[in-house]
């Protein structure tokens, strides 16, 4: 008998405006069990969580127009059922200290540099779930 996908029934939500960053983030997800809906902005993002409470938010932080940061924080200020208290992933290349803190202070509960391993990606997805 195989053993469950560590991330089965989980609806995720991508936001990054890299085509090729969007397909490799849902491909991985999915490839372990995750329902993915990937966007390519803020706005778009937004949208999305208008109509659709996922269990994991995943954003990279450098986009055009609104950035990572804005958008989390417009996130945060949404109320609990609209998605408000979405556990949330920073997926980006800005990897120092100082871009960690920063990640965590606008509102994700961590901060994951680019590139990721796809195995390190589905461990840190199912941990920040099962710290909820």
């Amino acid at each position: 008998m195989e053993p469950p996908l560590p991330l089965a029934g989980l609806n995720i939500l991508v936001v990054d405006d890299d085509d090729d960053s969007r397909f490799y983030i849902t491909t991985v997800l999915e490839a372990d069990g995750a329902t993915v809906t990937a966007v390519a902005s803020a706005v778009a993002a937004l949208e999305v969580l208008a109509e659709w409470q996922p269990d994991v938010f995943i954003c990279d932080i450098a986009m055009p127009g609104e950035d990572g940061y804005t958008l989390i924080r417009k996130v945060r200020a949404l109320k609990a059922d609209r998605g408000g208290k979405v556990p949330a992933v920073a997926l980006t290349a800005y990897a120092d200290s100082e871009d960690r803190i920063r990640a965590l202070e606008a509102g994700f509960q961590t901060h994951v540099p680019k590139p990721v391993d796809p195995g390190e990606l589905v461990a840190i997805v199912a941990n920040v779930v099962s710290s909820q």
